[in-house]
């Protein structure tokens, strides 16, 4: 399991020109799974992004966590964030998980940041095509996979 996540100060997400999330404050979560992710996989990434200290404390340094700033988050899901490129230019999506595997972990993702944040969070919708708008605030960008935890 693989996310990107950047810290905006604003961000949202539309399908078919219909706003369906949008946050102020946060961070925007791009999710990708893959089929030998699990729930272990899950609660290890939920714990780093609720703890990740990716805002800034009274001095301007990157001390605080979402949780301590309050702030907002929108989790889309994104397949192409295990893309292999090594060969050819064209890249291929053969490691990321299918939509049997992957929906019930992005869904089961999604409710554990819920219940770590004490608060809804908002999302795009699992395999749509979706158009997201963002300000990185920084700007900030952290890549973390679960398969790297050591």
């Amino acid at each position: 399991m693989k996310v990107v996540i950047q810290r905006v100060t604003k961000a949202s997400v539309s399908i078919q020109n219909r706003k369906v999330a949008s946050i102020k404050n946060g961070l925007l979560v791009f999710l990708g799974i893959v089929s030998e992710d699990s729930n272990d996989d899950i609660k290890w990434l939920i714990n780093k992004v609720t703890n990740l200290r990716v805002f800034g404390d009274e001095n301007g340094v990157m001390n605080k966590s979402v949780i301590d700033v309050n702030g907002d988050v929108i989790v889309v899901s994104q397949f192409t964030l295990h893309a292999l490129t090594k060969k050819g230019n064209r890249p291929s999506y053969i490691k990321a998980a299918k939509p049997d595997t992957a929906i019930p972990l992005y869904k089961t993702f999604v409710n554990q940041l819920e219940l770590n944040l004490g608060r809804p969070i908002q999302t795009g919708e699992f395999g749509a095509d979706m158009k997201v708008e963002l300000i990185n605030d920084g700007p900030v960008t952290i890549i973390i996979d679960s398969k790297n935890k050591e």
